[in-house]
Order: C-alpha cells, then sequence, then structure tokens
C-alpha cells in the first residue's frame, strides 16, 4: 500500500502527463488518470503535492474502494453500493499502480507486487461475530432489480 505521506514536488507532478497520465487540475487538487484507474493529490503551501487518494479504479469518473469479500473482489461506491470487480480493471489498476509509482520514483515492494491490495476486507463468515454478513459490514445497500 501507498505511504499517503510522501510529499511530491510540483515539479514531478507537472511531468505526470509527459508519462503518458490524464491530468486535470482544480483549486489546487489533481487528479492523475490512466486506464480508468485515478488516484487524487493536493497542493501543499510549500509547493509539494500530496496524495489524498490512492490509486483506484474509477467507476462512472467517480473513485471506487476495492473491498475484498474473500471469495470475490468488489467495487465500493462512495454512495454505498457495490460492483464485482472484473479481470480487466484489477489489471488495469495494477498497471496504473506500477506505472504512476515508476513516475514518481516511489519504490514497489514484494508483498505489494504480488496483486491487489485491497481498501476493505471482511473475511470472517463465523455467525454472530462482526463480518458474518458483510454487506452489512461495510455499509453496502441492498439494491433493488438484482
Amino acid at each position: 500500500m501507498w505511504n499517503v505521506k510522501n510529499r511530491f514536488p510540483a515539479k514531478l507532478m507537472e511531468s505526470l502527463p509527459g508519462a503518458g497520465f490524464a491530468v486535470s487540475s482544480t483549486g489546487g487538487v489533481m487528479r492523475a488518470e490512466k486506464y480508468g484507474c485515478a488516484a487524487e493529490f493536493r497542493r501543499t503551501p510549500d509547493d509539494h503535492y500530496t496524495m489524498t487518494i490512492l490509486p483506484t479504479i474509477l467507476l462512472n469518473g467517480l473513485f471506487a474502494r476495492l473491498w475484498d469479500a474473500g471469495y470475490q473482489k468488489f467495487l465500493l461506491t462512495d454512495d454505498g453500493h457495490k460492483f464485482p470487480a472484473r479481470a480487466e480493471q484489477l489489471v488495469n489498476m495494477r498497471k496504473f499502480n506500477e506505472e504512476l509509482r515508476t513516475a514518481l520514483g516511489i519504490p514497489t515492494y514484494y508483498n505489494e507486487a504480488l496483486g491487489s491490495t485491497s481498501l476493505v476486507s471482511v473475511y470472517d463468515r463465523v455467525s454472530g461475530r462482526p463480518g458474518d454478513v458483510p454487506d452489512k459490514t461495510v455499509g453496502v445497500k441492498p439494491t433493488s432489480g438484482h
């Protein structure tokens, strides 16, 4: 997982388009996008940037959290809905993560290079324990018509 305490000089952030990232900036907030994934950075008073949203998959232009439910990975939206993560999305997220790390000069450690790391994990399925109903544990709302 990324060390979100890293600070990146503005000059380095300005080089991201040269590495193939689509970069948009508004009011001191910069978003780097590629492969249907994105990360968000905020400008600090000393002309550096800090990462405020870790690299993740975009759903309809919005950031989604990756949730490992033990039997499948899902994407959780801020409005509480979940969608099954597709293999193509996970491959793209990994590619985005690796290319962003390279562009920013952040090393990749062995355990991070093994596969997708999830922001939320719920594995306990013992009845009566927290996590026995994973959707309830992470706040997923039921959807009608499924």
